[in-house]
């Protein structure tokens, strides 16, 4: 304990040493409380189940080492507050699964049962008519069909995928391999299946060596250039880079667009499962909010991190840094 604000040597080593380290505070903060006439200060750690949550500070402005009966005191309350703290955090995550079941109930009311719905009423249009229809509206339905099925298929892989990552379930099988190869296969894979005018311009060296599994990078890859080309409208242009930076053995790639965007106030929310933006949801573009939450759950299986960058105009550009080395 220490009975001068800013006084006493501090380690982090114990909550009570954590307890002083509030006490000394800024150098602002001792000005203040100086201006003030503050000279005592003391402190209690603030602790639930062995965790250092905070401090209680008491200041004054007579110098005089604090009595036991008033450390006890404050340390019964410093306790009482954990406790509260403790019981608010609780009613706040039981309020925030009761929010992602309501947001997971909807989402598998209308984004399941939407092509549910048409697959079973086109089948039986099919099934209705065949003998009356020509060999180009059966396979106009077919499409239909196995465009919705397609749909149904990738939700469940998200939501399957989701878990197995969270959980810690699916592993990740790393081992050498080229980035910007898994990049080339992803545009080669999915740009002819757009039927928008979009430019699609990749940036890329001969090779980028790092250690990682490849076939979860291709998923990010597909991803994010999927989603670019979702909520690009035509005309668009969509640029992919990758460079590594030798002074820490990370490799920057970046995914960019002059799509609809995604509006400032929106954006702390955008890794959160089920999360959809205003600006998708006002145009009815389909989807799930699964994709983002599943390619930042295999970046940071990678040790890596994935950014939602700052950029004039509309669009986004998605910043991944992953390490070329095993950690």
């Amino acid at each position: 304990m220490c009975n001068r604000v800013g006084a006493c040597e501090i380690s982090p080593s114990t909550p009570w040493n954590w307890a002083l380290r509030c006490l000394a505070g800024s150098a602002s903060t001792l000005r203040t409380a100086a201006r003030a006439g503050l000279h005592v200060a003391v402190g209690v750690p603030l602790c639930v189940r062995g965790h250092v949550l905070g401090a209680l500070c008491v200041y004054g402005d007579r110098v005089e080492d604090p009595e036991d009966t008033l450390v006890g005191l404050l340390s019964g309350l410093a306790a009482q507050i954990g406790q509260y703290v403790e019981r608010r955090r609780a009613e706040e995550l039981a309020l925030e699964l009761a929010r992602t079941k309501d947001e997971f109930l909807a989402m598998v009311t209308h984004e399941l049962r939407n092509p549910l719905a048409t697959i079973t009423s086109t089948a039986g249009m099919l099934d209705d008519e065949y003998d009356d229809l020509g060999h180009d509206e059966r396979r106009h339905y077919l499409q239909v069909i196995v465009r919705n099925a397609g749909r149904l298929s990738i939700m469940t892989d998200d939501l399957l995928d989701l878990a197995r990552l969270e959980s810690g379930h699916l592993a990740i099988e790393a081992a050498g391999t080229d980035l910007c190869a898994i990049i080339r296969q992803s545009v080669n894979a999915i740009s002819p299946r757009s039927d928008k005018n979009l430019t699609i311009t990749v940036r890329l060296p001969e090779r980028l060596e790092l250690h990682a599994d490849a076939n979860r990078l291709r998923q990010v890859a597909d991803n994010l250039l999927s989603n670019a080309i979702k909520y690009t409208p035509d005309g668009g242009t969509i640029a992919i880079t990758a460079a590594r930076d030798d002074t820490d053995d990370m490799i920057t790639w970046t995914i960019a667009d002059t799509g609809i965007g995604i509006p400032a106030a929106e954006r702390p929310r955008l890794f959160r499962r089920f999360y959809r933006a205003s600006t998708a949801l006002d145009r009815r573009i389909p989807g799930t909010g699964l994709g983002l939450v599943i390619v930042r759950t295999i970046i940071e299986r990678h040790h890596g991190s994935i950014t939602l960058l700052e950029r004039p105009g509309p669009g986004t550009t998605f910043a991944i840094r992953l390490p070329t080395k095993p950690p």
